[in-house]
Formats: C-alpha cells, sequence, structure tokens
C-alpha cells in the first residue's frame, strides 16, 4: 500500500487537481456553475475512499492470491506484454458486469449510490465514490486471469491505470469524439450513464470500452433533444460522504424490520434496485423524483465565505492526507489507523457543519481535541518536527480555528438558510 500511496501523491493528485482546476476556470469562463459544495463533497468522498484502501479496511470473501495459488495452470517468470494487455481487457470486462450488478441489485446499489449522488456531472464527480465496501464479493470474477497465472504484480500495475483512466469523462465540457464514440467510453457515453431520465436509466456500464454495452444490450447514446438531469431518484439531500454511503443500506435494514412476510425480509437484498415491501412502502414512504421536469437540485443557501470556509477545510484535509503518504512508510501500521482515523473524522465533521447540524460542531471540538492531545502527548504531528517544525504550530492554530468557525458559521448560515426559506414559502 505504500507504493499506492506513493503513486496517488506524486502522480494521481497532481493530475485530478490540475484537471479540476482547468475545468472550474473553463465553466467561469463560460459563466456556468460546477457546484462549489457539491464538488467539496465529491472531494471529500474520493479521499474517505483512499483511505478505506490504504489503511486496508476491506476483505475479499476469496482473495487473488489465494485462487493464484490453488488453480494457476501457468508460471511466468516475467510475463509478456500480451498478458498485461489480457488483464486490462479483462478487468475492464469484468468492470462492466460488476458495475451492472451494482445498479441492478438492491444490496450492491449500496456500493455504489454515492457515485451517482452528485446533482453535477464534473470532474469532482469522478472522485466520489464508495467506502461502504468493506466486504469484496467480485474477486471471484477474475478466475479465468487465475487459471492464465496472471501474476498478482501485474494486476498491481494494471487495476489503478484502469481505474484512473475512468476519471477524465466526467465532464460536460466534450462533445462527440467521432471514431472513438464507437470503441472507448466518452464524456458523452457517460453523461447517460450518470442521468436519472428514463431514457436513460441503466445504460452504458462500460468503464474503458463501449463496446461491452453495444454487446450485451445496454448501450443508449445522447440525445440531442433530452438533457441529462443528473442524481439519483431518491435525493440524498446531505453533503456528508458518511450518510450518503450508508443511506441506502439504512432503508434496507429497517424495511427489513418492518416488512411483516419473512419472504420479504429475505428477498429484499436480492431484488431490483429500489424494490420495497408493499406495506413497508404504504406505511413508511420516501422521497422519490417522479417528474424529472419539476425536479429541484439539492442547492442550500450559502455566503460565499462559508463556501470559501468548506472548501478551505477540504484543502486543509488534503494536504494533511498528502503529508500522510510522504509518510507512511516510516509509519507501523497502528500509527497511519491512527492517522487514517483522525482524516477520516474531519472528513466527518466539516461535512457535517456543511450540513447546518449541531453535531457537526460537536464533531469538530472531538476532531480539534484528538489533534491536540496527539501533539501533545507526542510532542509531534507524525514526524513533521523534523521536515517542518513550524507547522505544528500551525496545525494546532488551524484546529482552534476551525472550532471558531463552525461555531460562528452555522448559526449565521443557519440563519440565512432559514429567513430564504421563508422567502421561498411566502412568494
Amino acid at each position: 500500500m505504500e507504493s499506492y500511496g506513493k503513486l496517488l501523491l506524486y502522480y494521481a493528485i497532481p493530475y485530478f487537481t490540475i484537471s479540476m482546476v482547468i475545468e472550474l476556470l473553463y465553466a467561469r469562463y463560460k459563466g456556468e456553475n460546477i457546484g462549489m459544495m457539491d464538488s467539496v463533497s465529491s472531494l471529500s468522498s474520493g479521499m474517505s475512499n483512499i483511505l478505506k484502501d490504504t489503511l486496508k479496511l476491506s476483505v475479499s470473501i476469496v482473495s487473488y492470491s489465494f485462487l493464484l495459488t490453488h488453480i494457476q495452470l501457468f508460471h511466468w517468470d516475467k510475463p509478456p506484454v500480451w498478458i498485461y494487455l489480457f488483464c486490462f481487457v479483462f478487468i475492464d470486462l469484468t468492470g462492466y458486469w460488476v458495475h451492472r450488478i451494482e445498479h441492478k441489485v438492491n444490496f450492491f446499489w449500496n456500493n455504489h449510490i454515492i457515485h451517482h449522488s452528485s446533482e453535477e456531472f464534473n470532474l469532482a464527480c469522478a472522485l466520489r465514490q464508495s467506502f461502504s465496501d468493506f466486504i469484496s464479493f467480485f474477486t471471484i470474477f477474475y478466475l479465468p486471469m487465475a487459471l492464465l497465472g496472471v501474476p498478482t504484480a501485474v494486476i498491481g500495475i494494471i487495476a489503478p491505470i484502469h481505474l484512473f483512466m475512468q476519471f477524465w469523462y466526467h465532464t460536460r465540457y466534450i462533445n462527440r469524439m467521432g471514431f472513438l464514440e464507437y470503441v472507448i467510453v466518452t464524456p458523452s457515453h457517460h453523461r447517460v450513464h450518470h442521468a436519472m431520465n428514463d431514457v436513460y436509466m441503466d445504460k452504458n456500464f462500460g468503464q474503458i470500452f463501449i463496446f461491452w454495452d453495444k454487446l450485451f444490450g445496454t448501450y443508449q447514446e445522447e440525445l440531442p433533444d433530452v438533457v441529462p438531469v443528473y442524481g439519483v431518484k431518491r435525493p440524498v439531500k446531505t453533503w456528508n460522504p458518511f450518510l450518503i454511503n450508508f443511506q441506502h443500506l439504512f432503508l434496507l435494514i429497517t424495511d427489513a424490520w418492518r416488512a411483516k412476510s419473512w419472504k420479504d425480509k429475505l428477498r429484499i437484498w436480492f431484488m431490483p434496485t429500489g424494490w420495497r415491501p408493499a406495506d413497508v412502502a404504504e406505511k413508511y414512504p420516501v422521497a422519490y423524483v417522479e417528474d424529472i421536469e419539476t425536479f429541484e437540485k439539492f442547492d442550500p443557501v450559502y455566503s460565499k465565505g462559508f463556501i470559501a470556509w468548506s472548501f478551505f477545510q477540504m484543502a486543509v484535509s488534503l494536504g494533511l492526507l498528502c503529508f500522510f503518504f510522504y509518510r507512511m512508510g516510516n509509519m507501523p501500521y497502528p500509527v497511519t489507523l491512527l492517522y487514517g482515523g483522525f482524516l477520516l473524522f474531519s472528513i466527518f465533521a466539516y461535512t457535517a457543519v456543511m450540513d447546518k447540524k449541531m453535531y457537526g460542531i460537536l464533531a469538530t471540538v472531538a476532531q480539534a481535541a484528538f489533534g491536540i492531545v496527539i501533539i501533545f502527548l507526542t510532542g509531534d504531528w507524525f514526524g513533521m518536527k523534523n521536515i517542518l517544525p513550524a507547522g505544528i504550530f500551525v496545525l494546532v492554530a488551524y484546529l482552534v480555528l476551525s472550532v471558531a468557525a463552525s461555531v460562528f458559521f452555522h448559526f449565521t448560515e443557519f440563519s440565512k438558510n432559514a429567513e430564504s426559506q421563508i422567502r421561498m414559502e411566502t412568494a
């Protein structure tokens, strides 16, 4: 995982950051709004996902190394180039089917809903990834690669490349791309996939190659007279990635508990996405987008100062995450867990404040206390003292400021939202 962290630190994060800044500047040039608070939420979710992966907070029902050890038919001391190509194409084919299953089955939708929860479509949305998938069920799909003897090291190289190649097409600012529309997934294809218009729903599951969708009957081109409307049919109405990650799962649990029929209690997990027992749906209705034409985005009223502060909070967490990657090879695993726990708690705290929740202030106080206690007990911040001695004092000042600003913005922004709501109701 140390090498994965270095890859993110020196290559992926700079590439993502530069690309998002260019998109933002272009949107401003066009006089368009790409949703700053939505972007902060997306980036916060991405950081949480990265932390979950680097801290190894997930397990596979059947690991690839186990499959390789027990069933491989060929051994490669030096894998030829075609093994790498086969691995890339096969990972993409597997990704198509996993993606399709996540959309179609109630239980697995919880692992993917956060990626579709954004009501914008921009490069930041690409990083809105799940961290609720603590158990991997789909490694078994790699069975053919294990039989062929594709080494774990090859997958370790190809899988991140395959993942990062899915970033660029999350944008509204690239139109059709000619011949490439027949081969690879383009922004036009993926705008269709993220839209909740009836004609676009559950289409274009491909990750790199679009021909899987054409082969398996799930392809839909972007129509000139149907503008994509982004989001999910049960809007999440929160910026907090922790809440978004587990909203659907919580609904499944409560529906299963409330259902009278034992058959419904069991089958709800494996029914098509969105299915609910009839008796529960009637007694406990949930908000659902029925008319795309009247759909309104989740867009609370915020001051420019609060938006800037929220972005600053996210940027500080990103900076601390980069320092975590820089120091990760010099920290024992329990220490990385402590650092990662602090970052996850920080993300929860400032996104709860973005939601104007009182527990966001309490979480911010706890975050500050957490960080200050670590500095007080160790006299350092995970090795920062030897690299940037003044950084420790800056960090303490930030933690104190974070509490003060969260209290201030909570009450000023709450008042602003309340006044806006009154104006809307009396209009």
